[in-house]
């Protein structure tokens, strides 16, 4: 099952394996560079059915750290062309590429986690950060500003304008990040959401901010081209979002045209009790996957073969993503393909390193 195909939306993929989006922390001014450039070309001869680009910010001051992807310039623009089209030379599998557009929110103006990763200083060039209320993610942090409308309505042409570069950059599927605390999921939950206007309060006020944005973005996307969201299935906190809100949240994507779903978990807060474990994420996969018609996506500490294959064949989820474990080994797909007795394509130049023994 692991290795069948699956149609989302206007795309179909090889296979049920995705590679996850893995922010990098090595972009100059938001731009890819050689660095980029050696990792998409790795995970594009991986055999897996999808790889998403990092998370990827729509405009400057949403960038979790300075070395950040983003995609709110030409120059943004040009150097993820250079990797893109690079990568799409060497793919094989019929590999189709993604990309992951976010705004930090109240989590930009960070470090890059070897160093820290904490809030930055003014002697770093830290930067203001924005969120739905001026409430900081730590104790640490400074106060973002609470946006107004004005800005609000900024940022989701920030969010067009980056969606009409991916358009012309070529990717075959573009997701929007709704999940680890960044602006969207700060928009969506309890936790980060005070506001007393109409996107505060209730859940469907909070998912109006969320909804505009989509809106806005689907006009701008070609029916070719897949729209999917990463959102979380649980803040792992009584006072914050729930399964059950996960799948109320579900349904209204997809009800706004979403084609595909990546159910992830935390990173609202700190100091959150999770019990880490392998495919710790999955049944909130499951949960969601029982409210929607369309593909949903485990994530999570996936890190075997027979675990990715066993998610499939359960129902638990329609496709599974990988982070740690592509890092580890970046031909995950080809050992699994030998593991499970299932033939892929591999490059010709590497075929005398890739037997199946049937």
């Amino acid at each position: 099952m692991l290795f069948s195909p699956l149609s989302i939306g206007p795309l179909s993929i090889s296979n049920r394996v995705v590679i996850s989006p893995m922010c990098q922390y090595s972009a100059d001014d938001g731009c890819m560079n050689d660095w980029h450039l050696q990792h998409a070309m790795q995970m594009a001869m991986s055999g897996a059915g999808m790889f998403v680009f990092e998370a990827t910010a729509v405009e400057r001051r949403g960038r979790i750290t300075h070395n950040c992807v983003g995609l709110y310039s030409d120059q943004n623009e040009n150097a993820m062309r250079r990797v893109l089209n690079a990568a799409l030379s060497v793919a094989t599998n019929d590999l189709k590429f993604a990309i992951q557009l976010g705004h930090a929110g109240r989590k930009a103006s960070h470090n890059v986690p070897w160093l820290g990763g904490r809030a930055l200083s003014k002697a770093q060039d830290a930067w203001l950060t924005s969120a739905p209320s001026s409430i900081p993610f730590t104790q640490d942090s400074p106060l973002p500003e609470e946006l107004d409308k004005d800005e609000m309505q900024q940022i989701i042409k920030n969010f067009v304008s980056a969606t009409k570069r991916a358009v012309r950059l070529g990717f075959s599927a573009i997701e929007f990040h709704g999940a680890h605390g960044y602006l969207i999921h700060e928009f969506i939950s309890p936790i980060s959401n005070k506001r007393k206007d109409e996107y505060g309060g209730k859940l469907d006020n909070r998912m109006k901010f969320p909804l505009e944005i989509l809106t806005e973005v689907r006009k701008v996307v070609p029916q070719h081209i897949a729209l999917g969201m990463r959102i979380t299935g649980t803040d792992w906190r009584e006072d914050g979002l729930s399964v059950k809100d996960a799948q109320r949240v579900a349904q209204i994507l997809e009800e706004n045209g979403l084609d595909y779903l990546c159910i992830s978990s935390g990173g609202i807060t700190t100091g959150l009790n999770i019990p880490v474990g392998p495919g710790y994420q999955v049944y909130l996969a499951a949960a969601v996957k029982e409210t929607v018609s369309i593909p949903v996506r485990a994530v999570g500490l996936i890190t075997s073969p027979t675990q990715a294959n066993d998610i499939i064949v359960k129902g638990d989820a329609d496709m599974v993503a990988l982070a740690r474990a592509f890092l580890s080994n970046p031909r995950w797909v080809w050992d699994a393909s030998i593991d499970l007795q299932h033939t892929i394509k591999v490059p010709q130049q590497y075929e005398r390193a890739y037997t199946i023994q049937k």
